[in-house]
């Protein structure tokens, strides 16, 4: 303390330090995370705090001999319809709510003889770990929304000058220690922070509810409401830039698991879920290699070590650094070539004998094992704006060869059939204007992120000369229709045979006629992939 001079008066700044404790003397306890529990209450009870419990937290409590008081009591009232009411009585929510700097409250809880109550430590039914099992049932999804926490919650956060609120029984260490340090008390600070977790929980609590639900519906237009709600995972070193703040937040690394290397940064896992989306749309054996978004290489094969060559070649110079994806188990042989260049990540759905000892020998590589198939996945595709954000469906359109429609007078081989497929399936991948060069089934080069559709071509066909590609016979895909015939003669110009392009533009009529004057091959969509 402070010497404040012979009179041994308290400075003003501890009479306020001593205003703003909540002395904590009456306890409410409900939770369906029992974890620490009995700590908390035998500590409470050590502090002279009455504790009022619930249900099963009464038993847990009660019978590990801590003194505490069925909540029937206090309402006069028994649970009743299984327990979904047991709480909702003025007896618990006016000694919760009430406003004790408020005579009138004073009284008026006098009055009914209802006392305060000081501390509320309340989790709720394990709706999101419940909806996280397979096969879980719509009914047994309902009885997992709680009612009467999160009303105790709501009243106590709202009410935090006069009630603290615990949601979480990782910060019950950290509560008992300021009351330790407090005599009892609880500081105004502790107290107004408590609170605002206290909402953030209920927020994400009401979100993952109307989330599921809405779920369960068939219904296929954007709802009136979207809710976005997702706990911090873990901080960032920084954003895309070191003067940018950032943060993961959501189930990214449940899906992804980091199994050894440098801490991922906010470009890497960009990049990692990139290369996964492009990965998961082909059922052979296949690699990509994914440098700023964007996918420089990428080829299915016979075998994964074939595939990364033939992925690899398309642009070695942008591979280097680059996010290496597979789709099969990882091999040694694989993972001895891509051990020959620099890697930033490597992700696989798992990890041959012996492959992880071998690629952990450079420590700061991050080694990635992806636990989820993406493409049974079907989440909102949610992109920020100033001012709000943009939701859309997932771009999970798939084509297949009798969904192709031959426009021009000469038909595709059935050589080039497949590598048209194999090119508009990277495409769809690629940022637009997006043109990308194929041969079988991989990549020759690949023209992303251009304004010009034309440059796009030119781009991709430069690439391709610099990896030694000779593109006579190749194919080309074109995200979006050709606007003109110069993106398509640029194209035929470097030697591609065949061409697949959604269709739609004003002068179809005119390309068709180009694809036709040099015996090109082209067919039509009827759906385009523009990713911005």
């Amino acid at each position: 303390m402070t010497d404040t001079g012979s009179n041994g008066s308290s400075s003003k700044s501890e009479k306020r330090e001593a205003a703003s404790l909540l002395m904590i003397r009456r306890a409410l306890i409900s939770v369906s995370d029992k974890r620490s529990i009995v700590d908390l209450a035998r500590s409470l009870h050590d502090m002279g705090v009455e504790i009022v419990s619930t249900g099963g937290t009464f038993k847990e409590i009660s019978n590990a001999g801590v003194p505490v008081t069925n909540i029937t009591q206090v309402t006069g009232f028994p649970e009743i319809l299984d327990g979904r009411v047991k709480s909702l009585h003025p007896n618990i929510h006016a000694g919760i709510l009430a406003d004790m700097s408020k005579e009138q409250h004073k009284a008026q809880l006098a009055e009914h003889g209802i006392q305060p109550i000081d501390l509320v430590v309340v989790n709720l039914y394990p709706f999101e770990q419940t909806i996280a099992q397979e096969n879980i049932r719509l009914d047994d999804a309902i009885e997992q929304i709680d009612i009467g926490g999160p009303a105790m919650v709501r009243a106590a956060a709202k009410n935090f000058r006069h009630t603290a609120v615990v949601v979480n029984p990782d910060i019950y260490g950290v509560l008992l220690e300021e009351m330790k340090e407090n005599g009892g008390g609880v500081t105004a600070q502790t107290r107004y922070l408590l609170a605002v977790r206290a909402f953030q929980h209920m927020a994400h609590y009401d979100a993952t509810i109307a989330g599921y639900l809405g779920e369960q519906t068939s219904q296929s237009a954007m709802p009136d409401v979207v809710s976005l709600s997702a706990r911090k995972a873990q901080a960032l070193r920084y954003g895309e830039n070191p003067h940018q703040a950032a943060a993961l937040y959501g189930k990214f690394p449940e899906r992804f698991v980091k199994l050894h290397g440098k801490e991922l940064s906010y470009n890497n896992i960009l990049d990692i879920n990139a290369a996964s989306l492009l990965c998961a749309e082909f059922n052979d054996p296949t690699v990509v290699i994914v440098k700023h978004n964007n996918p420089c290489g990428a080829a299915s094969a016979s075998s994964l070590t074939e595939a990364y060559q033939h992925a690899l070649a398309t642009d070695t110079t942008s591979a280097f650094g680059g996010i290496v994806c597979v789709n099969r188990t990882l091999d040694r042989p694989t993972a001895e070539s891509i051990n020959e260049i620099f890697t930033e990540v490597i992700i696989a759905p798992d990890f041959a004998p012996g492959v992880l000892e071998f690629l952990t020998r450079k420590k700061d590589r991050r080694i990635m094992r992806q636990a989820v198939n993406l493409r049974t996945l079907r989440e909102l595709d949610i992109r920020s704006i100033s001012g709000g954000f943009l939701v859309q469906d997932p771009d999970q359109h798939r084509i297949h060869g009798e969904d192709l429609r031959v426009v021009t007078k000469r038909q595709p081989t059935d050589d080039e059939i497949p590598a048209l497929m194999f090119a508009w399936n990277v495409a769809k991948h690629v940022k637009s204007n997006a043109i990308v060069y194929a041969r079988g089934t991989r990549t020759l080069g690949i023209g992303a992120g251009q304004m010009s559709r034309v440059d796009s071509s030119r781009i991709a066909a430069e690439k391709a000369k610099a990896a030694g590609f000779d593109l006579g016979s190749c194919v080309v895909a074109s995200d979006a229709f050709f606007p003109f015939p110069d993106g398509l003669l640029e194209a035929v110009k470097v030697g591609a045979t065949a061409v697949i392009q959604p269709g739609g533009s004003v002068r179809d009529g005119e390309v068709i006629a180009a694809a036709d004057e040099h015996g090109v091959a082209m067919v039509f969509t009827g759906v385009r992939h523009f990713r911005h």
